[in-house]
């Protein structure tokens, strides 16, 4: 600490001497300076302050002495926030309201910047669970609050926030290492000053608490006595934010000319002559006799932290403070010589007033925002060990809040040794990322990076990672086995491809060939007794029209389309009309053929083949224009069924006016009860050649069958129910066919056989 207060007093004395030797800069004037060792304490900071600020003591100058009392105009402060009031390192957020610090002042980036760029380093890495340890100063506690802040806003969580001063008892270090030991997160954020950092170190090589990640500030980031104090290695691969290189021309060979006879009356430097070179400028008879100081001694050979510049950028601020001050000076000088104010409220005016002036100091351009702050960029540091055990500050990237926001950090990932020198980057999280398929659920009691991942219901998905909602798919569609995507729904219908498909239609074209095949027996035998005492042209009207009942079952099989949904409701009701109709006509026939052959009864003449052909007609024709009806009021059209499954889609043919489709099948049934009724009455007639019997029995076998439809249509869901209706308009129709057809066929077949 003596050391870098040593060499942060060779940095003012530098710009000093160079200001006072220039002729552009407030030329004519010299600047004094009074320099005070504060030890760390901010107790002894305020009493230095308060005076310089109150006393009337005469200032050194180096080449020219003051004639008249000094009054201080500036006060380079404390390289901590709490006492400051200008500073080359006090980067507290705090300082920066002017209503409470209207005269703080600062070369020095301030920690609002800071945190934000810690928070954004941090979820770089993809690090949500964290821990803190802060310095319990303005410092450390402004500054954690700000990185808490942002740190909320991009998703981090800290699982402990811990306070601790070089000066606490040893009772709460233990307790801060008791809970980082039972901590989770493996990334510990330390905003903590150089001197604080050093004894909590100390601390923790005791218990090898080796294993996390630090993440730091730059008051201890890239700071060369911390690493060489860090025997266990603990803080490995830490990475952090570091004040940008900087470069002073001439400044190491000042520091190396430094004589301390060559500063009147100044102890401080006496001592600390004596300390680097083990000798003494005035021995004292109760020491031990040492080597005398000559006041010459040679720096260029001394290696050592005095002469080391790896702390240029702080020096740098400091250089850069007294330039601030100087040309505020220069330029309250220049503009108003006659003012009666005090050179401090004048230095605060022209700041007020000209804030984003740029003042120009070696080629560099310094400039200030409206708080008197410089524009925050920082080096991000990693610390890389070597071989010999020494560590390397390596930068391995940069933030510049003056960017937009996308630009602002840029990080060599690829560069980085992390905590054990591990090149993986480590993982500190509270719950593992939830994948594409499941959303984040929170775990009670705990904060919102503590979660459990839940999986897509059925129909819902996500496909982003750490999802914290499901979204469900769209209608048609239906989530995967993943439930990362949405994925069209299977289409559902009676296929010719699949099982049941095939079946039915191969029943229907064996109907159709069995039909074909009872047609050509009639047609062989047409002139028999049999075929023409049943009524010829009927049984082949009504071997027509059950071929047309077989063919139109085919249309009931296929994906649905405007046509298909049209056609076959109306060809199966018109179809199954005619066949009944035929049906009715035989029965009349027969009947009334029966009432003819009694006495007093000539009924037939009313019943002939015309009244036949009219009769078939006139029924058809009835079903007809309930068909037309039902297709210009309100037709079936082909629609998609989403209720019956939740993952297939049926595709099927919506009834459109289900008036129209009931009374089709209506009057079919009460044709086919007319036709029950009469072939019932007509069962018992006395005639060899009788068909009764068979129609009864063709129409009880037909009103089972669509009686049966009714509930079995209505309750089978998609596809199945229109099997079913396919199977009914089957049976029916073979029940027709092989009642009404086969005996007479087998008759027929038989007498041919008999005959040869």
């Amino acid at each position: 600490w003596a050391i870098l207060v040593n060499q942060l007093a060779q940095a003012m004395r530098f710009a000093i001497e160079e200001i006072n030797n220039s002729s552009d800069l407030l030329p004519e004037i010299f600047l004094g300076y009074k320099i005070y060792d504060t030890c760390g304490s901010n107790a002894r900071s305020v009493q230095v302050a308060l005076a310089l600020l109150n006393s009337n003591e005469n200032v050194s100058a180096p080449s020219k002495a003051c004639s008249r009392p000094a009054q201080v105009q500036a006060i380079m402060g404390e390289a901590s926030s709490s006492p400051s009031t200008i500073s080359h390192f006090a980067t507290c957020a705090c300082l920066s309201d002017k209503t409470k610090y209207p005269s703080f002042l600062r070369t020095i980036p301030s920690d609002h910047y800071q945190s934000r760029a810690l928070a954004h380093l941090v979820k770089h890495f993809d690090w949500t669970w964290v821990g803190a340890v802060r310095t319990n100063d303005d410092y450390g506690n402004n500054g954690m609050a700000t990185f808490i802040e942002n740190a909320q806003q991009l998703g981090i969580c800290l699982e402990y926030s811990v306070a601790f001063f070089r000066t606490d008892p040893i009772e709460k270090i233990q307790n801060i290492i008791d809970v980082i030991k039972a901590s989770t997160s493996k990334v510990i954020v330390a905003f903590l000053s150089q001197a604080d950092m050093d004894v909590i170190i100390h601390h923790f090589s005791k218990h090898n608490l080796t294993g996390y990640q630090w993440v730091g500030t730059e008051a201890w980031i890239f700071d060369f006595q911390t690493a060489a104090g860090d025997k266990n290695h603990i803080l490995d691969g830490a990475i952090g934010l570091s004040i940008p290189k900087a470069h002073i021309s001439g400044f190491r060979e000042f520091m190396l000319d430094v004589k301390p006879l060559n500063v009147s009356k100044s102890d401080f430097f006496t001592e600390f002559w004596e300390a680097l070179f083990s000798c003494k400028f005035k021995q004292s008879g109760s020491e031990e006799i040492q080597k005398e100081c000559t006041g010459h001694e040679d720096l260029t050979g001394v290696q050592n932290t005095f002469t080391d510049m790896s702390l240029m950028p702080i020096f740098n601020n400091m250089y850069k403070g007294v330039y601030a001050v100087a040309h505020a000076l220069h330029n309250i000088l220049r503009c108003n010589k006659t003012c009666n104010l005090s050179v401090i409220c004048l230095f605060h005016r022209f700041y007020s007033t000209c804030s984003k002036s740029t003042l120009k100091q070696r080629g560099e351009e310094v400039y200030f925002n409206d708080h008197g702050e410089p524009p925050a960029k920082y080096e991000i540091i990693n610390w890389q060990p070597k071989e010999n055990g020494v560590v390397e500050f390596v930068p391995v990237g940069l933030y510049d809040a003056s960017l937009p926001a996308d630009r602002q950090m840029n990080v060599q990932a690829g560069s980085l040794i992390w905590a054990q020198k591990s090149l993986q980057v480590p993982v500190s999280v509270c719950s593992e990322r939830c994948p594409p398929g499941t959303r984040k659920v929170l775990q009670k009691g705990k904060p919102v990076c503590c979660y459990d991942c839940i999986r897509c219901a059925e129909g819902e998905i996500s496909n982003i990672t750490d999802s914290i909602t499901c979204v469900r798919c769209p209608p048609e569609f239906w989530s995967n086995e993943r439930r990362d995507t949405c994925v069209t729904k299977e289409n559902i219908f009676l296929s010719y491809e699949e099982i049941m498909g095939a079946l039915l239609t191969a029943a229907s074209l064996f109907g159709t060939c069995l039909t074909a095949a009872v047609a050509f027996i009639f047609i062989r035998h047409r002139k028999t007794p049999l075929v023409r005492a049943n009524n010829s042209e009927l049984s082949f009207l009504l071997l027509f029209s059950l071929t047309l009942c077989f063919l139109c079952s085919l249309t009931f099989i296929g994906r649905p389309s405007e046509w298909s949904c049209m056609l076959r409701h109306t060809a199966f009701g018109i179809t199954f009309v005619l066949c009944i109709s035929c049906v009715l006509g035989k029965t009349m026939v027969v009947l009334m053929a029966f009432k003819a052959t009694l006495p007093g009864k000539n009924v037939m003449k009313w019943f002939g083949p015309t009244q036949q052909r009219l009769s078939v007609l006139g029924f058809t024709l009835i079903q007809v224009i309930i068909c037309i009806l039902w297709l210009t009021i309100s037709p079936p059209f082909p629609s998609k069924n989403f209720k019956e499954y939740k993952d297939k889609i049926i595709l099927e043919c919506s009834l459109g006016s289900a008036v129209g489709f009931w009374s089709v099948l209506g009057y079919i049934g009460l044709l086919a009860v007319f036709c029950f009724v009469f072939a019932f009455l007509a069962r018992k007639l006395p005639d060899n050649f009788n068909e009764a019997k068979f129609i009864t029995f063709s129409m009880l076998i037909f009103c089972a069958v669509w009686i049966t439809f009714i509930p079995a249509y209505v309750s089978s869901p998609g596809k199945f129910s229109v099997a079913v209706e396919i199977f009914a308009i089957l049976a029916s129709s073979f029940g027709l066919l092989i009642c009404i057809f086969i005996p007479k066929c087998y008759i027929m077949l038989r007498s041919d056989t008999r005959h040869h």
